[in-house]
């Protein structure tokens, strides 16, 4: 089955399905596994240079993919936007800050501009500067976000910023999730972590495996990461990853780690770089408990679909007595 939706026609793809642009794990061979899928994949371009920018696009082939940024890091780099944009992506997304100094350039260059919000207000920002797309992101996604829940904040900015179409992130690992963000009103639904556990992925093999083993129960929403690897990122976010031996020492003693941080860093690089994931960040959402093994990207889409049709037939078979 192919859902036709306004994301669909927006983009020209199969299904309403988009790969997050997870910062260094989403590189070329996944964006492309998932655009070649019927999705729309993102190279996830975080905190990474020009060099990385170009070796992934290459990596991606013919295939029809786009490009996701860390906006108030792009800002520091503006280049990197230059580097993608010759690549012809089919869309960029900006996330975690001003979209305005950039949405002309994008759309100049005939790119969708797709703009991750955390809030209503946020989205109606995104909406002024003209943004083609707009995913509503809740605070059970992996990553960097904020607090409101998708459950509340889908419908809410659907309704702010009607008629662009709205994408529903945050928690969603399943077909029962991209189906009920359909019936929330979004037009699709952006996927991270779900995808994190692919053969594709860029993240480690011990990486990936932890996903697969932990529940959401083990996730928390911190800062304690970013302290560690010196990103300063904005306050307004935190980033919700499995607990670990780091977070079990650091996490709600801030001011403590801030005091010992020069020297934290420095062991904290060294057991990310031995690939110690008791001590080293996975970033995962609240769903992982609906992550059972590692496959290719292509057959996690074609089972969102499946799971996603046969979750809406059950519900229009429902009869009210």
């Amino acid at each position: 089955m192919a859902f036709r939706t306004k994301l669909t026609e927006l983009l020209g793809i199969e299904h309403p399905i988009i790969l997050a642009p997870m910062g260094g794990a989403t590189g070329g061979k996944l964006a492309a596994a998932v655009s070649q899928a019927g999705g729309l994949g993102l190279v996830g371009v975080g905190y990474g240079d020009a060099d990385w920018v170009t070796r992934e696009f290459d990596l991606a082939g013919n295939a029809p993919v786009g490009a996701g940024f860390i906006t108030w890091y792009l800002a520091r780099d503006p280049r990197l936007l230059e580097v993608a944009l010759a690549r012809s992506p089919s869309a960029v997304m900006l996330s975690f800050g001003d979209p305005a100094p950039f949405a002309a350039a994008i759309k100049a260059a005939g790119a969708k501009l797709i703009c991750q919000v955390q809030s209503v207000t946020q989205a109606r920002e995104a909406a002024h500067v003209g943004a083609d797309l707009i995913v509503a992101q809740g605070g059970e996604a992996g990553g960097h976000g904020a607090t409101r829940g998708a459950l509340a904040l889908v419908p809410a900015v659907v309704d702010a910023v009607a008629p662009i179409p709205v994408v529903a992130a945050g928690g969603i690992t399943d077909g029962r999730g991209l189906a009920a963000a359909l019936t929330l009103g979004a037009a699709g639904a952006l996927l991270g972590t779900l995808f994190y556990a692919t053969e594709e992925c860029l993240a480690s093999p011990a990486a990936k495996r932890r996903v697969v083993a932990a529940s959401g129960d083990d996730t928390v929403r911190t800062t304690v990461f970013d302290i560690a690897r010196g990103i300063d990122w904005p306050t307004a976010y935190t980033g919700r990853a499995i607990a670990n031996d780091f977070t079990h020492r650091w996490h709600g003693r801030v001011d403590d780690l801030q005091r010992v941080a020069a020297t934290e860093r420095e062991r904290y690089a060294r057991a990310a770089a031995a690939g110690d994931m008791d001590t080293a960040v996975v970033f995962a959402g609240e769903g992982i408990d609906l992550i059972h093994d590692i496959v290719p990207a292509g057959q996690v889409v074609a089972r969102l679909v499946a799971e996603a049709e046969a979750c809406l037939t059950d519900a229009t078979a429902l009869r009210t007595s």
